[in-house]
């Protein structure tokens, strides 16, 4: 490998439920990757030894290394497995049960048996305060220092390794939540310590405290794991920054997620959709629904008119992660920017149960990377997603990414018949296929949680698949939805991680500004977004970056007035008069129809609620090459092997092809690679387009086998 000096080259990191996936982009668009499986009692340690050996094997000192970005699972698991740091709470006097109290939605309605999750700080470890700021920031009673003494001592005495501590409206006067630092400062200046005023200066009770807990709960996990990753990579010879990939798509300095983990909890689903949206930028798509299943876990979004979505809040630790409008309550909520994406517990290696009633269960229980699928002889014991695969001819029975992972199909059959089969009086193909159909059930859902029930018609739009698992389901998902048109990237099971080289550095800042739209003063608008737009120049040209390389896009909350929940608009750059605050109300107008199908009329009062402002930083080349190669797998063309496509196909002697093989093909039709297998059906056809992309034409509506 040539190098062309210091910094030449990059490399991304992503961490998957069963595999950490790795990209080394060298001069020239040189491409080298490793797939290697998570290590989940530290993942850094998968991570460090999968890049010593890439390196040694590609001939490349760490000293080449200018950038390394990665995208991390470890904030989301700390939620979903509840193992963040013990956390105690300090909050106004009468506002203790804020975080059980939530905002009453119940995700399952009819449920009766269904319990909220518990909260993050049990009540014992929640001490009051005598304190009382009003919203308009006027002190009414002032803090009691003493009783603020008391509540860190008596944290202190319970334990507690970190505090969040949210006082009513410090987001419109952060003065008693600073004197309440003071005092930890001189009481435990080592003490983990979160201000909701620093962490999330923005109206709403519950969501200020339950982001701020959140950030504080797990801050020592994050930190530690960062360090940890850090002194690894330095032992390998790589001491270039490290960058973080956020949950809105952009990156950040390992030091700042260290202090803000509450941005990195959905980094790795992030990077693929950076990652399809500069892929359809270059194709000229402008709207895209992206898939990226993987072995744990399938998120959809979309990339509408060449831009992203993305939520002001979204919730963590449901069964259905989602930014969106649409009923929640099962998780613990994050009001923090992030993608606006769909997230159903569906995976390679999502666990197949019969259940008590004697129906078949997919997910959300993974087997994950240790034991794994029963196909690949490992240990485990429970059939999974890519066990039902393998039965059915859509992946290698024989071994998977070009050989390193050997496969036993026969004990794949022998665990799916005793298991699920026979408990339900089915063939084994039956049985498989019933499988494999409940696992894109449950994708098409996570698709039109961000699509049809946000407004939008999925037949308008291409679908873009990746991930490891994605190219098997997505030809037949979109038929079901109607979409004619599916996209398969190169290096398809690793492309998050390519994404994750897409992405810019950003800050997203935002304040709470209440204002009924017809009496904002422009003069005063405009002073306020001046102030977020030079916080955020100044932090990001902290962290090294040219202030001459930063754009800021401004964005604000809306909503009619007596609504409890606020739609996001762009406002038009350029200088804040009349104009600007009358195209920002017709913004929402258009987009509350989009999303809910009516709008209010002219005399329906609007009401400013926050204002944002995403500043990014420009590369001055692009980061990673139009065209890059695409790995050969091993295995030669020309082979067959029987593939079931339901009953209406039944079993079909298909041809099994490399990418670089394709030309362009009917199918029905395999197509190989060393991180992906591509599934076309019967009736759809396949391309190899100029970018290197598989092309695929679904003919929806022709799918009789569903």
């Amino acid at each position: 490998m040539a190098h062309a000096g210091r910094g030449s080259v990059r490399i991304a990191v992503d961490i998957g439920g069963t595999f950490t996936d790795m990209v080394c982009l060298g001069p020239g668009g040189r491409v080298h990757t490793r797939k290697v499986p998570s290590t989940a009692h530290n993942y850094a340690d998968a991570i460090v030894a999968g890049l010593g050996e890439l390196l040694r094997d590609i001939g490349c000192p760490g000293r080449e290394v200018g950038d390394v970005v990665h995208g991390t699972t470890v904030a989301s698991n700390a939620i979903l497995e509840l193992t963040g740091a013990r956390t105690g709470l300090i909050t106004t006097q009468g506002f203790r049960d804020t975080l059980e109290i939530r905002r009453l939605r119940m995700p399952r309605l009819y449920d009766l048996g269904w319990q909220k999750p518990p909260p993050l700080v049990e009540r014992r470890l929640r001490v009051e305060v005598r304190e009382r700021i009003n919203s308009q920031g006027s002190v009414v009673t002032p803090l009691a220092v003493g009783d603020a003494a008391r509540a860190v001592r008596r944290l202190l005495a319970e334990g507690v390794e970190a505090l969040a501590v949210c006082l009513i409206n410090s987001y419109a006067n952060p003065a008693h939540e600073r004197e309440i630092r003071a005092v930890v400062q001189q009481v435990a200046p080592h003490l983990t310590l979160c201000l909701s005023a620093d962490v999330l200066p923005e109206v709403k009770e519950y969501e200020r405290t339950s982001t701020t807990v959140i950030n504080a709960y797990l801050m020592p996990v994050v930190a530690r794991y960062l360090a940890s990753l850090v002194d690894g990579l330095s032992s390998v010879g790589i001491r270039s920054p490290l960058r973080i990939m956020q949950s809105n798509g952009g990156a950040m300095d390992a030091q700042r997620a260290a202090r803000l983990p509450i941005h990195v909890i959905e980094s790795g689903p992030a990077a693929g959709v950076i990652g399809a949206q500069a892929l359809a930028r270059r194709m000229s798509l402008p709207d895209v629904i992206t898939l990226d299943m993987g072995g744990t876990t399938a998120k959809a979004a979309i990339v509408e008119r060449g831009e992203i979505h993305r939520a002001a809040e979204y919730e963590v630790g449901g069964g259905i992660m989602q930014g969106s409008r649409l009923p929640r309550g099962g998780g613990y909520l994050l009001r923090v920017p992030s993608l606006d994406l769909a997230e159903v517990g569906a995976g390679g290696g999502s666990l197949v149960r019969v259940d008590s009633g004697g129906s078949m269960r997919v997910g959300p229980e993974s087997a994950g990377a240790v034991p794994g699928p029963v196909c690949y002889d490992l240990g485990g014991t429970e059939p999974t997603i890519t066990d039902a695969n393998v039965l059915l001819g859509y992946l290698n029975p024989d071994a998977l990414v070009d050989g390193a992972v050997p496969l036993n199909a026969a004990r794949a059959r022998e665990v799916f018949e005793r298991s699920i089969a026979r408990p339900l009086s089915l063939d084994v193909t039956d049985a498989a296929y019933g499988a494999h159909l409940l696992a894109a059930a449950s994708m098409i859902r996570a698709i039109k949680a961000v699509s049809s029930e946000r407004g939008r018609d999925p037949r308008g739009f291409a679908l873009c698949a990746f991930g490891g698992n994605g190219p098997v389901f997505a030809v037949a998902m979109a038929r079901a939805l109607g979409i004619a048109r599916v996209i398969v990237p190169p290096w398809p099971g690793l492309f998050s991680a390519f994404g994750l080289l897409y992405a810019d550095v950003e800050r997203h800042l935002a304040r709470t500004y209440r204002r009924q739209i017809d009496r904002v003063d422009p003069s005063e608008l405009r002073e306020a977004w001046r102030s977020l737009e030079d916080s955020a120049v100044h932090e990001l040209a902290a962290d090294g970056c040219a202030p001459r390389d930063i754009r800021a896009e401004r964005w604000a909350d809306l909503r009619y007035r007596g609504q409890s929940f606020e739609l996001t608009v762009p406002v038009r750059p350029g200088d804040i008069d009349e104009g600007t605050i009358a195209a920002m109300a017709d913004a929402f107008h258009d987009q509350h129809e989009r999303t809910y199908g009516h709008r209010g009329d002219a005399a329906e009062p609007v009401e400013l609620i926050t204002l944002r402002v995403h500043a990014r930083v420009v590369a001055d080349r692009p980061r990673v090459p139009d065209r890059v190669p695409v790995r050969a797998a091993r295995a030669g063309p020309g082979r067959t092997r029987r593939v079931y496509f339901g009953r209406a196909s039944g079993w079909c002697a298909t041809p099994v092809m490399r990418r670089d093989a394709l030309g362009r093909r009917p199918g029905p039709l395999v197509i190989e690679e060393y991180d992906a297998t591509c599934v076309v059906p019967p009736g759809a056809s396949a391309a190899l387009d100029e970018f290197g992309n598989i092309a695929i034409e679904t003919r929806a509506g022709s799918d009789r086998d569903r």
